[in-house]
This record gives structure tokens, sequence and C-alpha cells, in this order.
């Protein structure tokens, strides 16, 4: 506006001093309120995180309007932190009209779209990118940080300037929150640590994009390569190490979501879309099953046609719907209701554990099972925020673990195919280094404590060093040339091939004794 003046007042030819000085006067009054301008949003950039005003303080105002969608290069973090808050405010409906889901949903959903797009294309044994790996730890700690605002009311005592002490209530952070987000950050913390491991490991690779001939049920997944001769024996115990290592880390993340899961309310609209008898949920042959006298869950799932993640679905449905229905049963005191029962309490208490026993093997046998129709209706009406976060966490970090021991099982299956092994032969290799399936439940606390007596995570040449250095003083010890030093060394504790163990539990105990929610059951 400012140059379409002055070139009017040059096309004058009569014009006078007045207008000239009245010209000045206007361009003073502009420079005065574009410097206002700056200032203001200066202060607002300084207090509110706004955006600082551009030279001479003319822009500011339009570059505060302007969406990052519209600036050149990357996003910064602040415009990427803005985004993912904003869809969460704004339940992700991004016409803004009020449709959107509920704060809980849209946190879940967030942390699964996040885990996804990190994760989702990691299909093989090597360590992550350093880019992504930031942008993981940086995004999920977006996330986590509304745990911080959670708190409880708890009593705590204070001493008045008299010496009178008194009792009053403060705010801390929930109980299951301080218990089970430092926890999940260290799971989260050790699977990164174990995937750094596979760093500089040439006995085994993957064949390029166009080479990759995979026909089995993984086709999308890379080939693994190994050597004609297969892998050495150090490396064959190494990777079998950090299987029951990343194996202790998922029964951990599944300990914390079984247990979150527990604590979150049945949603009525599930409940309503139940029949009123467990045994038009279950079929007659499994119900039969699960009520004589005489029950053993492991033969039980034996007989059981479980050949596909389809099938191995339906069935936990069926199950788990019976249980809702049992304890409504035995909630219900009305003999008029549609719920009431016939069946003694005893009974269906004893019917209810059979059901959860089953439950629970399902899930260490079928780790990789998608969620059946009651979790996800669970975390579809939850409206806890905190559970919201326990529960996709541990579960992203429970696929995660379990992607990485798939990739480590790959590995030893072409290790077995370079031996020619029988299909016997693998599997009682494999079994040999596999934990037999128990019927007890997980218990968070406990596979947390777990962690606590193995070794620091090693690499292959860790790995090796140690194999080494007693290969050399078993020699010395038959020889007979051992010394106190050296046979001190020998009896120290090899690396177990049992998980790693790693206690919050303790590390958190001097805090306050925090515990994560009881199960119910």
């Amino acid at each position: 506006m400012v140059r379409f003046l002055r070139r009017g007042h040059s096309l004058d030819k009569t014009g006078s001093h007045n207008s000239n000085q009245q010209q000045q006067q206007r361009e003073r009054h502009l420079d005065r309120s574009g410097s206002d301008t700056g200032e203001m949003h200066e202060s607002l950039g300084n207090g509110a995180g706004g955006t600082p005003p551009l030279p001479n303080g003319r822009a500011a105002a339009a570059g505060a309007a302007r969406s990052r969608l519209g600036r050149d290069g990357p996003p910064s973090e602040l415009d990427i932190m803005k985004e993912k808050f904003a869809k969460l405010l704004l339940g992700e409906d991004m016409s803004g009209t009020g449709k959107g889901v509920a704060s809980a949903l849209a946190l879940s959903n967030a942390v699964t779209n996040l885990a996804a797009s990190v994760f989702g294309e990691h299909r093989k044994l090597e360590p992550m990118a350093p880019d992504t790996k930031e942008r993981w730890k940086r995004e999920v700690g977006w996330l986590l940080s509304v745990t911080d605002h959670i708190v409880e009311f708890v009593p705590t005592r204070q001493t008045a300037e008299n010496g009178t002490t008194m009792e009053i209530m403060s705010t801390a952070q929930r109980r299951d929150l301080a218990m089970n987000i430092p926890a999940l950050r260290k799971l989260d913390a050790m699977l990164i640590g174990y995937m750094d491991n596979f760093v500089d490991q040439t006995e085994f690779w993957y064949e390029k994009g166009g080479d990759n001939k995979r026909d089995d049920d993984k086709w999308w997944m890379p080939t693994v390569k190994v050597p004609s001769e297969g892998l050495s024996d150090v490396t064959r115990k190494w990777l079998q190490y950090q299987k029951e290592c990343v194996n202790q880390v998922l029964k951990a993340a599944m300990a914390i979501n079984a247990q979150v899961l527990v604590e979150m309310e049945i949603p009525e609209i599930y409940i309503e879309s139940l029949p009123k008898k467990g045994k038009t949920s279950l079929g007659d042959a499994i119900y039969r099953s699960i009520t004589e006298d005489t029950f053993d869950p492991l033969e039980f799932l034996a007989g059981m046609d479980l050949s596909t993640e389809h099938k191995v679905l339906d069935l936990k449905n069926r199950i788990e719907a019976s249980t809702v229905i049992w304890k409504r049963k035995m909630q219900t005191k009305d003999s008029k209701s549609s719920w009431s029962s016939i069946v003694s309490f005893e009974k269906r208490e004893q019917f209810e554990e059979r059901a959860e026993t089953i439950l629970h093997l399902l899930k260490i046998q079928f780790p990789g099972t998608p969620q059946s129709q009651l979790d996800i209706s669970k975390i579809q009406y939850n409206r806890d925020v905190g559970y919201a976060l326990l529960e996709s966490y541990s579960r992203v970090l429970e696929s995660l673990a379990y992607s990485v021991m798939s990739r480590i099982e790959d590995v030893l299956s072409a290790d077995a195919a370079a031996q020619n092994l029988t299909a016997t032969e693998a599997a009682r290799r494999m079994m040999e280094s596999a934990e037999l399936p128990s019927a007890r439940k997980l218990d968070a606390k406990e596979e947390l404590e777990k962690l606590n007596e193995a070794p620091a995570s090693m690499t292959l040449f860790d790995f090796m060093g140690w194999h080494f250095d007693q290969d050399e003083l078993m020699k010395r010890r038959e020889d007979g040339t051992l010394d106190a030093d050296g046979e001190a060394m020998l009896l120290k504790k090899a690396p177990s091939m049992a998980p790693k163990k790693f206690s919050y539990v303790d590390s958190l105990s001097s805090g306050g004794g925090m515990r994560s929610p009881s199960a119910r059951h």
C-alpha cells in the first residue's frame, strides 16, 4: 500500500509540498504501528510459545497465522507437538464440531499409531536408525507426560511452626501410574538395547528385495541367509540368550497389560450382546470339557483345533464371554432376573477359574493373537486416561518384543535348515530353549522382579569373550597351572540363558512403596 501511494504521488504532476508532508506522516505512522505489533507478538512468543516477529515486525501477524504446512522445509519439533496435541484435544475430529472420541481413546490410538509408524517397517535384526530411535523416545515421552498430571489424594503429616503435627491430604501421582510407567519405560529401553546388540554381526544376513522369495505365511518378511555350514556354536548360543532376554521382557509387558485390562470396566454394551447362558456361548462340547469333575487345561487345549489364528481367537472370544456371563450370574441376587443361575456359587466359581486358566495358556502359547472382542470393547469405551496409556504402551511393547523374538526364531530356523536338521530335531532344539507353558497366571510384580539377577545385556563379541576366557581357564585347570585368581574367575557365574532381570519394585519402593492395581481374581 505504501508503494501504491508513492507511485500515485510520482504520477501527480501538480503534487504540492503539503501532499508530500502528508505522505511522510502516513509512512511514519505505519512504521510505528508495525513496530508496536511486532513488540506485541514478541511478548506473546516469549511468554506463550508464539511465533517470533519477522524483521521490522511487519509480517509477525501474518507469520503467526500461517500453519506449518505453508512453510518451507521440514516441520520443527514444536510444530509436530502442536499438531499431535491438537488432534488429542479435538478427539481426532479435525472438523472441530465436537464429534471426536474420548480423550482416553484418542491417547490410546496416538500411542498405537506412533508405534506402527516407528516399528512397522523394522523387519530385520538390526539396530534402529538413530533418528527413528530419537523420534520414538521424544514423541512417546510427549504422550506419557499426561500421566505426570494424573494425581490422587494421599494422607501426609505436616509439622507446624509450634511443633504441632497434623495430617493433611496432598496430591501425588496415581499409584498404578507411579509404579508401571517407569517399569514400562525401562522395558522399552531394554528392547531397544537388545536390538542394538545386533550391530556389526556378520554370521547371518538378509536377501535384498528383488531376491526375496519367501513362500510361507510371512511372505512379506525378508528372507534370512546363513553360511552353508550354519551358524557357529557361539553365535547360536548367543541368539538363544538374546531370545530368552526378550522373552522375559515380553512376559513382563504381557503381565502389565493383562492386569490393566482386568481393572478396566466391562462396557454394558458388551454385556447386553451376550447370551444369558455360558453354555450357549461355549457350545456343548467345550462346556462339557470345562464342567467335568476332572479337568486338565493342557489336555483340553491339546484336544482343540488351534491350527489357525482365527480358531484361536474364536476360542478366546467364546471363553471370555462365558466368564463374563458366569461372573454376572454370581453377582445377581434376584432369582427372577434373567441372569439368575441354578448352579451353585462354588461350581460357578470353579468353572470361571478353569476358563481363566485356559485364557492364560492361550495368551502364553499364542502371544501374537489379535485382541479379543472383550479387550477391544474395553479399550473403545474406557474413559480412564491412565488405564488407556498403560494399556496401549504395554501392548505396543508386547508387540515389539514378540516381533524381535520372531526375527530371532527366523535366524535359528535358517540355521536348522542349513544343517539339514529334520523338523523333529529342529523342534526339539527349540523346545530345549523354550519354557513349558504354566497354568499359573503371570504376575506383573513377580515378572518385573525376575529381571534382577541376570548380567547386563551382551553383544556377540562380549558373549564370545566370556566363552573363550572360560575355555582357556578350563585348559589351565586341567594342566594344573591355574592360580587362585584364575580359579575365582572360573567359578564366576556364567551369563545365564535365563532372561535378563531388573527390579523396578525395589527402586520404586524407596519412593513410597507404590504398587500396581491388584487383580480382582
